[in-house]
């Protein structure tokens, strides 16, 4: 059947990669644009959140979805990583990168270990703290907190680090590679992660040097 075939060609998995990596990327931007409440109030941050809560099926259905996709750009990822190791090359025919970054290629599978540590952590945390408190002040909570402030910074350093190759192998996928172009998606390789990790490390930096007390 032609989607085994499919999941089964290194194309396919590629693309699979691509199409899952430009969704996590989506959603990063709407957490990024819920989460830019936090710098107006308290109140704004948690009227968001109760308007997204409001919406039970919808919050579960998109849950699940993002789920499934997380563990298909998992498990693909390390399944492409193992091909390329043993093939000893590179994952795409074209390869002319205007800034390289061999590091972060390198290190693919333990930046995206860290990630999903702090997924992991993240989200039992704020799924499981005390019923008692607002989500809003759960938010001032943890981030106050210096080690879970440094181990948040750390995460999307980790993030940053991931992102910095792969937005560029998404792009490669995708076919969008072309010397006019090029000077530009060099530029973006490093302003996508730039901009996520200065945004959420500004969150924690926001808590921890006290410029929320008013929060």
């Amino acid at each position: 059947m032609w989607p085994i075939k499919f999941i089964s060609s290194s194309i396919g998995k590629k693309i699979i990669m691509a199409v899952s990596g430009l969704f996590l990327i989506l959603f990063l931007c709407t957490h990024a644009l819920g989460n830019a409440a936090i710098f107006v109030s308290s109140h704004a941050f948690q009227t968001y959140a109760d308007a997204l809560h409001s919406l039970p099926i919808v919050v579960l259905l998109f849950g699940l979805g993002l789920l499934v996709i997380l563990l298909f750009h998992i498990g693909f990822g390390i399944n492409l990583f193992l091909q390329n190791k043993k093939a000893g090359g590179s994952r795409y025919a074209v390869n002319t990168r205007v800034i390289k970054n061999s590091f972060a290629s390198k290190t693919m599978p333990y930046s995206g270990l860290c990630i999903l540590l702090f997924i992991l952590i993240h989200v039992f945390g704020f799924n499981n703290g005390p019923a008692d408190i607002k989500i809003s002040q759960l938010v001032k909570l943890y981030l106050s907190e210096f080690f879970y402030s440094v181990f948040y910074i750390f995460s999307f350093c980790a993030l940053a680090l991931h992102l910095s190759h792969g937005f560029w192998s998404m792009l490669q996928t995708f076919g969008i590679n072309h010397p006019r172009y090029n000077n530009g998606i060099a530029k973006l390789t490093l302003i996508v992660p730039a901009f996520f990790l200065l945004f959420f490390s500004g969150i924690a930096l926001y808590f921890l040097t006290g410029l929320g007390a008013s929060y």
